[in-house]
């Protein structure tokens, strides 16, 4: 057996004295690990570091075998400069972790797109927060737990859409909502009038990773008996000390 593909650095794991498992997210076999005999190598160290992309090679005698990287090449290398930053620092671990909850060798093209796509912005934390909160929107689609933000639940209407359902991931437009705010979640306005509420706030970041939280939580998380990263709240609050700092920067 043997393919070729590109794909991002989700992590890895030392193995032997020189070698280490490699977890990639590729664009057309999913996540997928593999051994790298020489990856603790000087010079494979900066390559499987994670966030950046690859071109690799696997290989393997049976399909379900663990299998071998024979070939990784760097293609975009975006790990140095993510770690300078405290949000993308947290910004990465979270998405690994995320992806982390995929089948194996199950592919996912949508959200390899959607990975790179946040990659290349996770260190502007004007970008990071919004595009977070789509990609953990775009990961409960793609396992079939996607919210229907699209118009109000109960009275069908498209507009004034304020709330969402955490029983059923559906949208609920605010005078539908009023006698029930206790009961559901926000919803920001920057996920249904983007181009109204084009930069978001902090709450509005915040009010978007709890309303994704939630479903991630119940339909994800606790089916595994696991719970949600810590990173994932450093991740926020790093954002939120990159927008106080940004506001004292402001003449």
């Amino acid at each position: 057996m043997e393919w070729r593909d590109e794909g991002i650095v989700l992590s890895t794991r030392p193995l032997g004295e020189g070698a280490v498992v490699a977890e990639l997210m590729t664009a057309a076999h999913g996540r997928h690990a593999g051994l790298v005999r020489s990856g603790r190598s000087k010079r494979m160290q900066p390559v499987l570091q994670p966030g950046n992309t690859v071109a690799c090679v696997w290989r393997a005698r049976l399909d379900d075998q663990l299998g071998t990287y024979s070939s990784v090449e760097p293609v975009v290398s975006r790990a140095a400069r993510l770690i300078e930053s405290a949000v993308a620092s947290f910004g990465i671990l979270t998405l690994c972790r995320h992806l982390s909850l995929l089948p194996e060798r199950d592919p996912h093209r949508g959200l390899y797109d959607a990975f790179a796509i946040v990659l290349d912005h996770l260190d502007e934390p004007s970008h990071a927060g919004p595009l977070m909160v789509r990609f953990e929107l775009a990961l409960l689609e793609e396992l079939g737990f996607g919210l229907d933000l699209s118009r109000c639940a109960a009275t069908g209407t498209l507009a004034d859409l304020t709330h969402v359902s955490p029983r059923t991931g559906r949208a609920v437009s605010r005078a539908a909502a009023e006698p029930y705010l206790d009961r559901l979640l926000p919803l920001p306005r920057f996920l249904v009038d983007r181009g109204m509420n084009a930069d978001p706030d902090a709450d509005d970041i915040r009010a978007g990773l709890r309303l994704t939280g939630h479903f991630i939580d119940a339909h994800l998380n606790a089916p595994r008996g696991i719970e949600m990263p810590m990173v994932r709240e450093q991740f926020l609050s790093a954002l939120e000390r990159a927008a106080a700092r940004d506001r004292r920067l402001e003449p």
